[in-house]
């Protein structure tokens, strides 16, 4: 990469570059002795760096981001009305785990403190989790979270907080379609969330398509009853149960089920883990085109760290992987994950064609105004937070993690729903780059967020965890950033730092993936 106070030239190859300057260039401003900017270009976004014909290749990161749509003269610029979108990489004809897998040189004696589970799992945070098992009765659960925070959490100084498991699934929809394997298996991985201490809460209406114990099938189900002797284990509530009279029945019902829960919860400790333990999830939302050279290497660099320590790291969003596919077989650990990435791309390649959707359907306006001029030039910054480790898995939507390292987790690209899918996989801190600025966080897991640009740095003081704007500017490095990230994870990890949106208060909803159909 090489940069002067005005732009950023990825590689050497590249035929464009972005603007650093805070505020944009003039028109008329040299950036070197060859190129003068001929029309005043905004922050972020390309100028041309010799002149395009129509049909020639503008590249970027060293690949083909597209073709020029009509002449663009050295020093234009370049952005989403003047870039034809190219064709994506053919799946079937991709390299398959060519590139080997070379020693990786371990990294020890780092550790955070978590919450170690019956299951082996660690948590980051220690959690009473609420889930639900059909949307009817999410008025009832958000009511009684409330009561719960204020009458019950206050005994339990050891429980962080008490969530509710919301979503708009269960009931009205083809439950035996195909497809529906995909939100049933999220609904029932998120309720084994490491940060949940292996207490699982059901609440169910009664009717409902998703019966409250399919979420936990795997575990004895033991129905609460409204009774004096009612079973202290008891894992799922039911409001049409007719023992109930009335809702403020329902609620104690709740209530007491919930300060069960609460008091095995508040028996959880801290104690030092490795690194080993710990599950990141990698996302970005908001991007710009300073996420793929600063913040998403940076991202990828501390996965490489994580890797190096023994732990697991995943990275999702398909159409944000899509256009990048060929970057990723080669490093995957053998044919068959390599095979599996393809499978992946190929399921959702379909998935869209059945919407009559397509990938130019991302990015956003918002990434078209922060420089990115489609999904090309997007996923190639994006799959860079995956860093340099070897791919040893690859897992479906809604499915858990099972190996340690680097994991693609197949998620759509919405930063709600990729979320979700992440927690369902296991996940129990997540890191999320953003250029353009978003107050997304989770309530089950902390939620790292790093600015691409330190003008969102700046702006976004008490929104944003670590500025990577910096790497751009040449106050601090690639290694430097990644370096401060790693340390931040542990940190977080540990408890002894909460995330900014947290301490703000500020939480998204889980969205569930439903690819099948509603009735």
């Amino acid at each position: 990469m090489t940069a002067n106070a005005r732009v950023i030239r990825v590689h050497p190859s590249d035929n464009v570059a972005i603007v650093v300057q805070h505020g944009g260039l003039a028109e008329g401003v040299a950036i070197d002795g060859n190129v003068t900017t001929r029309m005043a270009i905004p922050q972020g976004h390309k100028v041309a760096l010799t002149d395009l014909d129509e049909g020639d290749r503008v590249i970027r990161y060293g690949e083909v981001i597209g073709t020029a749509v009509a002449a663009i003269a050295c020093g234009g610029h370049v952005n989403e009305t003047n870039v034809r979108l190219p064709i994506a990489p053919a799946l079937g004809e991709l390299p398959l785990a060519t590139r080997g897998v070379a020693d990786i040189e371990p990294l020890e004696g780092y550790t955070f403190e978590g919450f170690r589970n019956p299951d082996g799992s660690v948590g980051t945070k220690n959690v009473l989790g609420i889930t639900t098992s059909v949307q009817c009765v999410a008025g009832t659960v958000d009511y009684v979270v409330q009561r719960i925070k204020r009458e019950l959490l206050p005994r339990f100084p050891h429980v962080d907080d008490v969530v509710g498991l919301n979503h708009s699934y269960g009931c009205g929809v083809a439950i035996n379609a195909p497809a529906a394997v995909v939100p049933i298996r999220t609904l029932k991985n998120i309720a084994l969330n490491p940060n949940f201490g292996n207490e699982v809460m059901v609440i169910g209406l009664g009717c409902e398509k998703l019966q409250p114990s399919t979420l936990i099938d795997d575990r004895p189900v033991k129905i609460y009853e409204n009774t004096e002797a009612a079973d202290p284990d008891a894992n799922v509530l039911s409001l049409q149960d007719e023992s109930f009279e009335g809702f403020g029945d329902m609620v104690d019902g709740i209530l007491a089920m919930a300060e069960r829960h609460l008091a095995r919860l508040d028996r959880r400790r801290r104690e030092t883990c490795p690194v080993a333990e710990l599950v990141v999830g990698m996302q970005c939302g908001g991007s710009d085109a300073f996420s793929g050279v600063t913040a998403n290497p940076a991202v990828g660099f501390a996965t490489d760290l994580i890797v190096r320590a023994g732990g697991s790291v995943m990275f999702s969003e398909v159409t944000e992987v899509r256009d990048a596919i060929h970057l990723l077989t080669p490093r995957a650990v053998d044919r068959e994950v390599g095979q599996a990435l393809i499978d992946q791309m190929a399921w959702y390649d379909d998935y869209l064609a059945q919407g009559q959707a397509d990938r130019s359907a991302n990015p956003s306006p918002g990434n078209k105004k922060g420089g990115l001029s489609n999904v090309v030039e997007k996923a190639l910054g994006s799959v860079i937070k995956s860093g340099n480790s070897p791919i040893v898995d690859v897992i479906g939507p809604g499915e858990r993690l099972r190996k340690r390292g680097l994991t693609f987790a197949a998620t759509p690209a919405s930063d709600f729903i990729c979320g979700t899918l992440q927690l369902a996989a296991g996940m129990n801190l997540q890191v999320f780059t953003t250029g353009r600025g978003t107050p997304y966080n989770l309530s089950m897991a902390p939620v790292i967020k790093v600015s691409s640009n330190s003008t969102l740095g700046r702006r976004w003081f008490d929104l944003i965890d670590l500025d990577a704007g910096r790497i751009a500017t040449g106050e601090a490095s690639i290694e430097d950033v990644g370096w401060e990230l790693f340390h931040l994870i542990l940190e977080v990890a540990s408890g002894r730092e909460r995330v900014a949106a947290e301490r703000l208060g500020l939480y998204n909803d889980l969205v569930l993936f439903n690819p099948a159909p509603v009735t």
